[in-house]
């Protein structure tokens, strides 16, 4: 007797998974894209106009999004206890690449952001 893989939940397609983890993760279309190397025309394609996932594409998507591919597939249920990195974090993570006087002129860039907001604040409170 064979055993058969049963998706964790039946009524979710693959483009909707795709959706609600590509959310979940705090990508945009554009910036999951953007991650894989592919346009967003086509992560739009995936969510929602083929029941196939993309065979090439799903160790990155399933890395990305903070998944396994079992969990990609619907094949387990996530069990994440940790959300993965925001677009906030991803941006900090990539400005940590940058070149120290970019770096610094990032730094202050948001220091007077929020010492701007401080004072907004202060105003109205």
């Amino acid at each position: 007797m064979t055993k058969t893989l049963v998706p964790s939940s039946a009524s979710e397609s693959f483009g909707e998974r795709l959706v609600r983890l590509r959310r979940q993760a705090g990508y945009t279309q554009k910036e999951l894209g953007e991650e894989l190397g592919i346009s967003q025309r086509m992560v739009a394609y995936y969510a929602g106009q083929t029941e196939h996932p993309p065979t090439k594409l799903m160790p990155l998507l399933a890395k990305a999004l903070g998944v396994s591919a079992d969990e990609l597939l619907g094949l387990k249920s996530s069990k994440r206890t940790e959300k993965p990195a925001g677009r906030l974090a991803r941006r900090l993570k990539a400005i940590e690449s940058l070149p120290a006087a970019d770096k610094r002129q990032v730094v202050q860039f948001i220091d007077a952001l929020l010492e701007r907001d401080k004072l907004r604040h202060r105003r109205t409170g």
